[in-house]
């Protein structure tokens, strides 16, 4: 079973990266579960959510012991650091988390400068579509091609299939990340 966390600000798609994880581990015939939590503010408020998946019943949805970390800012990095199992990865955009992230030692952080890479791509929004590939590959239980299918099926069924060949390259550079 992997539990992942995803957290920063209302706004980053915190959330739907977590519901895109969620729905590619289903469209794996995984079972899988997502539990939403966010400030009262849309936009700018905290938001995370824990996403668990596996072949195995999921018996406790909510947050346990991550086994990923995805931080999206200071204050999200700084309050779920502690939580990540032993041994556990956290992925971090490396432009907006900027405290010391050397805080454990065994813990792998991964830094993505996803916002920027969002920005050169030409889809500002895509920050979370990338850091959805880097998750998918540090699972290590979605291949490429099974995640770009999940998440492009997700986004068709919730009518929103515009930005599929933007996500898709999104997803791609996200997946290929060399540190």
């Amino acid at each position: 079973m992997k539990e992942i966390l995803f957290a920063g600000l209302g706004g980053q798609g915190i959330l739907t990266s977590g519901l895109v994880i969620s729905q590619i581990a289903v469209s794996k015939d995984l079972n899988a579960t997502w539990i939403p939590q966010y400030g009262a503010a849309m936009r700018g408020g905290t938001a995370n959510c824990t996403v668990k998946f596996g072949n195995d019943m999921v018996y406790n949805p909510a947050q346990e012991e991550p086994d990923i970390l995805l931080a999206m800012n200071n204050p999200s990095f700084q309050k779920f650091v502690g939580m990540v199992a032993p041994g556990g990865t956290v992925v971090i955009d490396s432009g907006l988390v900027t405290c010391d992230t050397d805080v454990r030692d065994d813990i792998t952080v991964i830094g993505v400068p996803s916002s920027e890479m969002a920005i050169e791509m030409g889809h500002a929004k895509g920050a979370n579509i990338i850091m959805v590939g880097v998750i998918a590959k540090v699972s290590g239980d979605i291949t490429e091609e099974d995640g770009i299918s999940g998440m492009n099926e997700m986004f068709r069924k919730k009518g929103k299939s515009k930005f599929e060949e933007l996500n898709t390259k999104a997803f791609k550079l996200g997946y290929n990340f060399k540190k």
